[in-house]
């Protein structure tokens, strides 16, 4: 286990760290440098070459391009780009090749679509693929196909996050604050709210809800997380926080002696928690931007409310708009009732069992 948290967190730290932002920076400036050093002369770029850059360019966009110390113009790698797609769907027989005919799109598309979703399979893995799929390829067949894709050979193919945390689903939990204020005789005053969020079933565990968070109080939230009865990290091998200072050493120790290690994020770093972001946006849309918390107990049923509309009756994205948890109620074939959380404010529509 220890080497799995080593790995990710290598993963994690690699994608926004400083040594990365330094190293686009000296990358940015060498390149510079070279393009003083050539001048005037024009680089001879293959075919091959101005694919991979065509396709690579097409991700980051005309703007993030101008940002960048290019060898050639942004116009100019969108251009090479909108090439490949028409050269994709150029239906044209006046130029026929003597020799083999041309292998189908959909065989093509087999390849490329094998090579981007497995990044670690070089050509013969695809090929031995493709083989128990039907289709006889050569290596070098499938490396022109992949050449002319703009797809690298399988080394320097990274693996990317999503497809990083669809291999890690069902172990990795997420943990987060967010604050709200409360209406009080004094005035506003912030309290702040700790939830916990499975990645792989969406559910939301709302852990505490305080004035004034402190080591005694969030010791006391791992205790009742890690409950072996009932604890919501029962299932959970590895805990995403971000460097809240409340998530301390003792605090992840205890966690550790729990079975559950943490991953600490890199400093701003909100795309890597974006799970646990979603429902602080979608808490604050739907419920609390449209109710004035009358002191901490309403505070506390007003999110406890919508946890439980959030598990239980929301229709979710991630699931095919489908529930989290589906109820009896809900795949009844009975008349159609509503069930009301917050003065009305949330909904549920279901048919009553029959």
């Amino acid at each position: 286990m220890i080497t799995h948290l080593h790995f990710v967190l290598l993963l994690l730290a690699s994608l926004i760290d400083e040594r990365q932002r330094r190293a686009i920076h000296y990358l940015r400036a060498e390149n510079r440098v070279l393009r003083e050093q050539l001048g005037v002369r024009r680089l001879r770029l293959t075919d091959p070459q101005r694919r991979r850059l065509a396709v690579a360019a097409k991700a980051l966009g005309r703007a993030a391009l101008r940002a960048l110390e290019t060898i050639v113009t942004p116009d100019t790698l969108l251009r090479w780009y909108a090439g490949l797609v028409a050269q994709k769907y150029d239906g044209s027989t006046q130029r026929r090749r003597v020799g083999r005919p041309p292998k189908s799109s959909e065989l093509r598309d087999l390849v490329v679509r094998l090579a981007r979703e497995n990044p670690t399979w070089g050509y013969t893995r695809i090929r031995g693929q493709l083989s128990l799929l039907g289709h006889q390829l050569g290596r070098s067949t499938i490396a022109r196909m992949l050449a002319d894709a703009g797809i690298d050979p399988s080394p320097n193919r990274p693996t990317r996050w999503r497809e990083f945390l669809q291999a890690h689903l069902g172990e990795v939990f997420a943990a987060d604050f967010f604050t709200a204020e409360v209406l009080t005789i004094s005035g506003l005053v912030r309290h702040h709210v700790l939830f916990v969020i499975d990645l792989a079933t969406r559910r939301v565990e709302i852990a505490g809800i305080v004035r004034c968070p402190d080591g005694a109080w969030m010791k006391q939230v791992v205790r009742n997380l890690t409950d072996a009865f009932d604890g919501f990290l029962l299932r959970a091998k590895y805990l995403i926080v971000d460097r809240d200072p409340l998530f301390t050493g003792e605090v992840r120790q205890m966690l550790a002696a729990s079975g559950v290690k943490t991953v600490r994020l890199p400093a701003r770093s909100p795309n890597l928690n974006s799970v646990a972001d979603r429902f602080v946006g979608s808490i604050r849309r739907e419920c609390l931007d449209h109710v004035i918390p009358l002191g901490a107990g309403h505070l506390r049923r007003v999110v406890h409310a919508y946890a439980s509309h959030y598990n239980r009756e929301r229709p979710h994205q991630s699931v095919g708009n489908g529930l989290l948890e589906p109820t009896t109620a809900a795949n009844g074939s009975g008349p159609i009732q509503c069930r009301e959380r917050v003065g009305g404010l949330l909904r549920f529509y279901h048919r009553e069992a029959a």
